[in-house]
């Protein structure tokens, strides 16, 4: 089934993707990178991503400069390329397999302005664990304290960077939105209050579905769980009523580089129109 009319005027959007990983082993593909960016690599996905149509890819960031070297390659296949260059985590918690920590708000905000001074697009904030596939309304951690969410976005913001927060959970999800983050990637296990939280505020959601919705059938974690996780995703995308983007989170485990998947499960729940109305506000923000 064709999702994209080549035809369109449409700028086809990608708003949540990992250039540093490959879609099949996180390890081994960070390690493809370990002396410097595999530039045949970055070429390879930038080819699909062009074949497919794309025409802007938001990058999630690594610490290896693998989405900086995208950007720096992206115009030579027409395609606007933004990154956080490395995501930021707080020490001890999930995301420091690919960001950069920080130990308190006095170290984030040098790092923000050390990421201004590098050329960042945008920063890009680790609030909560990820989602454990094997057990059902379980993530791996919570998230951080509202007031500490707010406080992240505040610098952020004051620095001039729209904001991209990769956050599970109700009330991880509806403090960032309160707190004016620019979008919100996964939120998974969200109720009434936090997606009206996110309408209330303009908070576009990128939902990054096809990571749960490619698991199904493959016997990788309990067939149930996963199923139940997807299910869970689809009834809240159906009672949501506020922005919502394209994001694969390709790269992540068989989510492809330049893969229709993300966009052909959302286009269950939401209009194209829908759907450009959301990529167009990331694209504005970011």
């Amino acid at each position: 089934m064709v999702y994209w009319n080549k035809g369109s005027d449409e700028m086809r959007s990608d708003c949540h993707i990992h250039m540093v990983l490959d879609g099949v082993q996180w390890k081994n593909a960070i390690a493809r990178h370990a002396q410097g960016p595999d530039l045949d690599f970055i070429r390879r996905a930038l080819d699909s991503y062009r074949a497919q149509g794309y025409t802007y890819l938001r990058d999630g960031g690594d610490r290896w400069s693998v989405s900086k070297a995208a950007r720096d390659m992206a115009a030579q296949y027409g395609i606007i390329y933004k990154t956080p260059l490395a995501p930021l985590c707080k020490k001890g918690h999930y995301g420091a397999f690919i960001g950069e920590a920080y130990e308190d708000l006095k170290d984030f905000a040098a790092l923000v302005r050390q990421h201004r001074e590098n050329g960042a697009d945008f920063i890009k904030i680790m609030i909560s664990g990820l989602m454990d596939f094997d057990r059902f309304g379980v993530l791996t951690e919570e998230g951080l304290a509202p007031a500490e969410i707010k406080a992240l976005i505040h610098i952020a913001h004051e620095e001039g960077f729209a904001v991209m927060a990769h956050a599970n959970g109700a009330r991880t999800v509806e403090a960032a939105a309160e707190a004016g983050v620019d979008s919100v990637e996964h939120g998974a296990y969200l109720d009434a209050d936090a997606l009206a939280a996110m309408e209330e505020h303009g908070t576009v959601w990128v939902p990054t579905i096809s990571t749960v919705g490619n698991l199904r059938g493959k016997g990788r974690f309990d067939e149930d769980a996963v199923v139940r996780i997807f299910e869970s995703a689809a009834e809240n995308l159906s009672r949501f009523r506020g922005y919502v983007a394209v994001g694969s989170d390709a790269g992540a485990w068989a989510v492809g580089h330049g893969c229709d998947t993300e966009e052909a499960l959302l286009l269950q729940w939401c209009s194209r129109e829908r759907l450009e109305d959301g990529n167009q506000r990331i694209r504005a923000r970011f």
